[in-house]
């Protein structure tokens, strides 16, 4: 088919990825980001090249050199190392020029400058449509109303809280907000819905209305579960055909073992 790149962050999708596109007769091109990804492409890459968050230059440079014109951001990349790292002079112009250093802001003034010089961003959808979940409740877990009445409560309110671009994640307790994500990420935020509700509290993750595809795919995999169970949580409202799940048949059998329960909008 042709070059892909992509450049990969934390997690588990950014292999899934590179695992799928070689499949289907990509050649991979990964740059995975210094101290956020994981050294795990040597059997799905043509070649990984470790780049810095701040290194603008020379992933043009590369990009050009390998000839590479489609190109997709996965994996998850904190604030916090933007926020760190000054990077060469081409980055702190890019960093200077953003209005502001929300999510969309950042990807899309990525997007545009790739654009310029012959790379396209892709959306990863079409090598990872099998990471959607169907509809309706995937456990066995079935009836437990007060889980599915937080559920219920919190869903639409999460979609509104991932609209204006505070965060994806929501935690429910008794029809009551226990937390919401924002800069920490979503295990943090599991963390905190615990130390404030306790237990039986309701995790609810949602994708923006205008969700770009092409950047931003929220997902949840075993270490979602496994900080579900560590914190003893009843239930996980996800939402179908704009989020990944990782791991699906491990990940329910998990969530099954700890009875949590999982239902897809």
């Amino acid at each position: 088919m042709g070059k892909i790149g992509l450049i990969a962050g934390a997690g588990e999708l950014p292999l899934e990825f590179a695992r799928s596109a070689k499949q289907a007769g990509e050649e991979v091109f990964v740059f995975a980001v210094k101290d956020v990804a994981k050294d795990i492409f040597s059997d799905t890459a043509v070649k990984v090249y470790w780049v810095s968050v701040g290194d603008y230059a020379r992933l043009v440079f590369i990009l050009l050199k390998e000839r590479v014109k489609k190109i997709a951001f996965l994996g998850k990349f904190k604030k916090e190392v933007l926020e760190k790292n000054p990077g060469d002079k081409e980055w702190q112009s890019f960093v200077k020029e953003l209005p502001n250093r929300m999510d969309y802001t950042i990807l899309d003034k990525a997007t545009s400058v790739l654009s310029k010089i012959g790379v396209e961003v892709v959306s990863p959808i079409c090598y990872l449509k099998h990471l959607f979940p169907e509809e309706g409740i995937l456990t066995k877990n079935v009836s437990s109303p007060e889980v599915l009445k937080n559920m219920e409560f919190g869903y639409e309110i999460a979609r509104k809280i991932a609209d204006i671009d505070i965060g994806q994640t929501i935690i429910v307790k008794n029809k009551s907000i226990v937390a919401v994500e924002a800069m920490e990420g979503t295990d943090s935020t599991i963390e905190r819905g615990f130390k404030v509700g306790g237990e039986g509290c309701v995790m609810i993750k949602s994708a923006r209305s205008n969700q770009d595809m092409r950047w931003d795919v929220p997902t949840v995999g075993l270490k979602t579960m496994e900080q579900l169970i560590s914190n003893k949580y009843a239930g996980l409202a996800i939402q179908s055909g704009k989020m990944y799940l990782l791991n699906k048949e491990e990940f329910i059998k998990k969530a099954d073992e700890y009875g949590i329960l999982i239902k897809v909008f």
